[in-house]
């Protein structure tokens, strides 16, 4: 009994201990070890083409393979006869493309359980002026080898009842619904939700409204589910993740990963969180360092940090897209750097 009672004091001391070390006033998590090497170059682009801005990566549901969704050559595939959908092998060799004038700005990507492959069209890099018509704010699905499927969402967009304007993030859940983060703008007033469909895309519900508050959101950027099916969602406007069930009944709330862009969670519940907009990008969250924070889905405590090289930029930089592949490899997408890049961990 005395053990019991020692081992029940010793959980609450640890849970106090992370409540202590996760709240809007924390000190920032910037010294972690970084047991990464960075690899640039690692992905070969066909001669003449040259990286974009991009912020979508994911891994093939073989756990090799990997998916990423470049923005043409530039920030947005508006002109552009390139296909933005990539896909390269462990070599870095490119293996299939897809995708040609049909997406203006992906912004998102996932892999489904059965290997189809959804990309998230925020058509956010452009003005209302410069987006052609009936074009972006959807959500597209191709099979694994590309072919098109379905897509999600009003050909140019839509608010309040109808959607999307600027979707940002894509995640399924074990029986097939489909959650959508939706609002790219972090001015007050503005949209900011996640919407939940059944797997034929017929919308269930619709949670959350713009706002600093509990149970609010400021551009939801990410989403991830654990393995218990508990749905993270990066409310980057408002520095923290939100851990919520499926009725979105708020479970946590974690600060410790700074300014969430991009998360993934892998299947021993190790979470990787990239943060592109704090320090000189964010100055109210200036004391944060960007880069990829990496921990404990089930703990919250953060072991790592691959911390951005880039000092005082003025705009995002560092990953804003982050996955993991089945051996370990990080993968960072960089909307600032127009680059892509591959962590592997030291020897």
């Amino acid at each position: 009994m005395r053990r019991l009672a020692y081992l029940a004091a010793l959980c609450a001391a640890s849970v106090s201990a992370l409540d202590a070390q996760s709240s809007p006033t924390m000190p920032p998590v910037n010294d972690k070890p970084n047991p990464y090497t960075t690899v640039e170059g690692w992905a070969k682009l066909p001669d003449g083409r040259t990286w974009g801005s991009t912020s979508a990566v994911a891994i093939d549901k073989d756990g090799k393979h990997i998916w990423v969704a470049e923005r043409c050559s530039v920030n947005n595939c508006a002109s552009s006869t390139l296909a933005p959908v990539l896909k390269f092998d462990q070599s870095g060799k490119l293996v299939a493309s897809f995708g040609a004038g049909m997406i203006l700005s992906p912004h998102g990507i996932h892999v489904d359980r059965d290997g189809n492959i959804w990309v998230v069209d925020c058509a956010c890099t452009l003005g209302a002026t410069q987006a052609p018509a009936g074009k972006g704010h959807q959500i597209h699905k191709f099979s694994p080898t590309g072919s098109y499927l379905m897509s999600l969402g009003k050909p140019g967009g839509g608010r309040d009842t109808a959607f999307f304007w600027q979707p940002n993030a894509i995640v399924t859940s074990s029986n097939g619904d489909i959650y959508v983060a939706e609002g790219h703008s972090s001015r007050a007033g503005a949209n900011a939700r996640v919407l939940v469909f059944d797997k034929n895309g017929t919308l269930k519900k619709s949670w959350g409204t713009w706002g600093k508050g509990e149970g609010q959101l400021d551009q939801p950027h990410a989403l991830a589910f654990d393995s218990k099916g508990r749905l993270f969602i990066g409310d980057r406007g408002n520095d923290r993740i939100l851990i919520v069930d499926k009725d979105f009944k708020i479970l946590d709330t974690w600060y410790q990963f700074s300014r969430p862009s991009g998360i993934w969670i892998d299947k021993s519940d190790n979470i990787y969180v990239a943060d592109s907009e704090s320090g000189s990008v964010n100055p109210p969250h200036g004391a944060w360092t960007r880069g990829i924070r990496i921990g404990s889905a089930k703990t919250g405590e953060v072991t790592a940090f691959i911390p951005d090289p880039e000092t005082k930029p003025a705009n995002t930089s560092s990953a804003e897209g982050v996955a993991v592949d089945a051996a370990g490899n990080i993968y960072g997408a960089e909307v600032g750097q127009k680059a892509f890049k591959r962590y592997e961990r030291k020897k």
